[in-house]
């Protein structure tokens, strides 16, 4: 396949992003984390207790455990994913491996909770970066991903999920409910922070747009954002005067371009933004919802239950 000039300036720009989130992951774990001999979630957390309870190389078995798993999802989440994961992995393993043996006392000494709290704010941030960036570490991202592919669970839930067990393992190696705690906090804030860069790029803005050049304002928002617009009839009340209204939905960070593409059109135009919780749809998120077994669809896209029970209840 050919690639134009501007897809592959878009994919090494994903790269080095990519790079450049890994490495604050690895920062945050190799500085803050490791050195507190606290267990994390996901493969990372896995390796950890490998390295503490046998002396393995954390990037090692980071890196081995990560093959095994995008065997395995391969199928699932596509050559595209695999192929990035696979970089993520290996650049994560190579950080790791040469960042560790940097550490051997957290940057912060005698500070257990200040470094967990700096540690779960800089790999959170580093890993919502690699995924925003269509990228990913391993570990338990692979599981999210797959399981995001045909759910509406959040990436940091479903992290979670995932790392819960992991983390409750620490109890075996230190004895100690201190070790799990931290692990706890941590796991929260790492999740939250993922979800919260994630996210972010993922919001959408409705733009409804007054102005009497509201031709040119939508083709050049079709030409240059490939938005499309909707063209609504509407009535001036106080002009009792019949207005063209663009009602447009797009994501967050291109509103930018909006509010440029129509001030150079009519500066006086009239324009109202507003956050739209969710937007399902060609060019936005698919709808990751099942219906129940016991409910069929009519003719009329009406959703009718099938079930005795079911009916029973409407007819009461």
């Amino acid at each position: 396949m050919n690639l134009s000039n501007k897809q592959l300036l878009l994919q090494a720009r994903d790269y080095v992003m990519i790079i450049f989130g890994l490495f604050c992951y690895c920062l945050g774990y190799s500085a803050f984390i490791l050195p507190e001999k606290v267990v994390t979630g996901g493969v990372i957390g896995l390796a950890s207790v490998f390295h503490f309870a046998m002396g393995w190389n954390v990037a090692v078995v980071n890196y081995s455990i990560n093959i095994i798993l995008l065997v395995l999802a391969f199928r699932i989440v596509g050559k595209q994913f695999v192929i990035r994961t696979i970089f993520g992995a290996t650049v994560a393993s190579i950080l790791l491996y040469f960042m560790v043996p940097l550490f051997k006392e957290p940057l912060v000494a005698q500070q257990p909770f200040m470094n967990v709290i700096i540690g779960a704010t800089l790999c959170g941030l580093g890993l919502g970066i690699v995924f925003t960036n269509n990228g990913s570490s391993g570990g338990t991202d692979i599981v999210a991903a797959m399981v995001a592919k045909y759910s509406n669970v959040s990436f940091g839930r479903m992290m979670l999920y995932c790392d819960v067990c992991i983390i409750s393992s620490s109890y075996f190696l230190f004895h100690g409910v201190e070790k799990v705690v931290y692990g706890i906090i941590f796991m929260i804030l790492y999740s939250v922070f993922a979800d919260r860069v994630i996210n972010n790029n993922r919001q959408s803005v409705q733009f409804l747009i007054f102005s009497d050049k509201w031709q040119a304002i939508a083709d050049a928002i079709t030409h240059q954002t490939h938005r499309g617009c909707t063209v609504l009839n509407g009535i001036g009340w106080y002009t009792q005067h019949e207005v063209k209204v663009l009602l447009l939905l797009c994501r967050k960070h291109e509103s930018t371009n909006i509010f440029r593409i129509v001030k150079a059109i009519d500066p006086a135009a009239f324009v109202s933004q507003s956050n739209a919780n969710g937007v399902y749809g060609f060019g936005f998120d698919q709808m990751k919802v099942r219906l129940k077994k016991t409910e069929t669809i009519t003719a009329e896209n009406s959703v009718t239950p099938t079930s005795p029970d079911s009916i029973q209840q409407d007819n009461a």
